[in-house]
């Protein structure tokens, strides 16, 4: 019944990633508006440079979430323009979530919008993404394309990398027939064919590791995942549905010996300010509790991963 959200993380290598809290009176400055030094308190998953937090996903301290997504040979970002508000990519994430407390204000901010190509250095290259917002209401998809910058409302609650999200959406078309049920002979009457074991529901559905077809597997099995009937039941519920999108060594070449993988899994408990996490090589979820923290300090806070398998021996 709470508000959950959270992403995989695939690439073959991690950029020094942590726990981040940003709390309500850090000074974050935006290269083209100013400063905003007093704001919502946020935490989220980030590189931190030159005392900077660098978000890949986050929520703030009223439950709107954010995540980016790769979205490589998409994403277009335009120069700088007057009667816009002009934010570089690595902006977002803490622009809106430091003045917004709910997805109907990310619309609000998002008519003014202007997503510039400024990097953030030398050495980081601009990322080409698009974004999963949401509050316990509704998500949207934000994409930023040489056409313009579009905002969807996403039904499903879930997003990949490529293609842009109308397509992704329009393909589940291709798999309205799947059922968590046992399949039922639609082939012939002709024929007397007939489930021949246990474990046939969603017979049909992709298994393949590209963007659309996680795009799928994901949104079926979140909408039609059941739940136990309590707080640690809906987390492992939670971490279950984004396994069925993981990355596993080996089965993903990218070239030159290098492989990608799940670095990490993020799952932020929206109604109590938790972020909860796992990594490729620690299967124990982790968390950090921002409320736990002083959010009105004025300096960034950083947890970072634990990435050693904790196991617990019973004998």
């Amino acid at each position: 019944d709470n508000f959950y959200f959270g992403r995989t993380l695939d690439y073959e290598r991690s950029f020094g990633e942590s726990i981040t809290v940003t709390p309500r009176n850090f000074a974050l400055n935006f290269g083209d508006i100013g400063i905003m030094d007093k704001h919502y308190a946020i935490i989220g998953m980030a590189h931190i440079s030159q005392n900077y937090p660098l978000y890949y996903d986050a929520m703030n301290e009223k439950g709107l979430c954010i995540a980016g997504l790769n979205f490589v040979g998409n994403a277009h970002y335009q120069e700088k323009t007057q009667y816009k508000d002009n934010i570089a990519v690595y902006e977002l994430i803490p622009w809106l979530l430091g003045q917004c407390a709910s997805v109907s204000e990310v619309k609000d901010k998002l008519k003014k919008i202007n997503i510039t190509s400024r990097p953030f250095s030398d050495s980081l290259p601009v990322a080409e993404l698009h974004w999963l917002i949401a509050d316990k209401t509704e998500a949207i998809t934000l994409e930023s394309t040489k056409d313009d910058i579009f905002v969807y409302d996403n039904p499903v609650g879930v997003l990949t990398n490529n293609p842009p999200f109308p397509q992704q959406l329009f393909g589940l078309n291709n798999y309205m027939h799947l059922s968590p049920k046992p399949p039922e002979n639609h082939f012939s009457k002709s024929l007397n064919l007939s489930p021949y074991s246990r474990g046939m529901g969603a017979l049909g559905l992709p298994g393949d590791l590209s963007s659309p077809s996680r795009f799928v597997r994901a949104a079926f099995c979140k909408l039609n995942s059941v739940s136990g009937k309590s707080e640690n039941a809906d987390l492992s519920q939670f971490f279950h549905i984004l396994e069925t999108v993981s990355q596993i060594r080996g089965c993903c070449d990218v070239g030159n010996e290098d492989y990608e993988i799940t670095q990490y899994t993020s799952c932020c408990d929206a109604q109590n300010g938790i972020y909860y996490y796992t990594t490729y090589q620690n299967r124990q979820i982790s968390g950090v509790n921002m409320h736990r923290e002083n959010l009105n300090g004025n300096s960034l806070i950083s947890y970072p991963l634990i990435t050693q398998e904790q196991i617990y021996m019973q004998n």
